[in-house]
């Protein structure tokens, strides 16, 4: 008996709505409305929000996910920052609740920095010192503007102060994913939904610049054995991870949560960490 994928018309009319969505973002300049374009009306928008910004490379960049990490919906604009600032996106931010996000590191001597693709979006000034507090780890630099780009007709405000939070100190290259801290799939897919709403080469292009993925990948997806369940984009997104090095490089060591528990746990009597 065949296995039953429910909701497949629902994924087609997500997939349809994404492309719509994506073809607005950057055909907007086309669209005109009371002789206004699209462009300009959001632009006029833009001139009109605080001008202190922050970066969002991980996570923040899915939408549902920013705004309810800051309890309203801010618009945001997707950027690239030059590889001249010496920045690298990286595994290497720990939470405490036992996996590791996305951070970025300075480069290392000798080693090649990229550009580093995400969003930017709005903060009131007297929310930075709350913001400061939050990331405890962390510390905020600034991104001068002539370092970062619009990915999209959106342009960055001229008077923009943009910010970003780098991993304090040794933290950025010794938290790097082990057993204990892994990559979970469920943050990958969240990080990856936002990227895709921008298009699917914004999305790979996160996934290629990116370092430090690892073999340490839990598959911790709902129902991960059928995860077209509750991950519409499943396909899409473990496309991009097949091909896309160096995350390519890895994903075949991904395993589902009773693999990844039996596998290190053995592999941790082997080296007399676990008795």
């Amino acid at each position: 008996m065949g296995t039953s994928r429910s909701g497949g018309g629902s994924m087609v009319k997500l997939r349809r709505l994404r492309r719509f969505m994506t073809a607005l973002l950057f055909l907007g300049p086309l669209f005109f409305s009371g002789g206004l374009s699209a462009a300009d009306h959001w632009n006029e928008k833009l001139a009109n929000l605080p001008n202190q910004f922050i970066f969002g490379y991980g996570s923040l960049i899915n939408s549902a996910s920013r705004n309810g990490t800051l309890k309203k919906a801010v618009i945001a604009i997707p950027v690239r920052v030059s590889a001249q600032l010496g920045l690298i996106r990286s595994w290497n931010a720990r939470s405490a609740s036992g996996f590791t996000a996305l951070g970025l590191r300075h480069k290392a001597p000798g080693e090649q920095a990229s550009t580093v693709n995400g969003v930017i979006y709005p903060v009131e000034n007297g929310d930075l010192p709350a913001l400061d507090d939050r990331e405890k780890g962390y510390h905020r630099e600034e991104v001068p503007l002539a370092m970062i780009e619009p990915a999209s007709w959106l342009k960055i405000p001229a008077a923009a102060k943009i910010w970003v939070y780098v991993p304090d100190g040794s933290k950025a290259t010794t938290q790097l994913p082990d057993p204990h801290f892994p990559l979970l799939q469920s943050y990958i897919d969240l990080t990856l939904e936002g990227a895709l709403e921008y298009g699917e080469n914004f999305a790979r292009e996160l996934v290629e610049t990116t370092s430090d993925w690892s073999e340490f990948w839990l598959n911790d997806r709902v129902l991960p054995r059928r995860p077209w369940v509750h991950e519409g984009h499943y396909e899409q997104i473990d496309a991009i991870l097949a091909e896309m090095p160096p995350a390519s490089n890895f994903l075949e060591k991904r395993q589902f949560p009773e693999e990844f528990s039996k596998y290190f746990y053995n592999a941790g009597i082997e080296k007399n960490q676990i008795r």
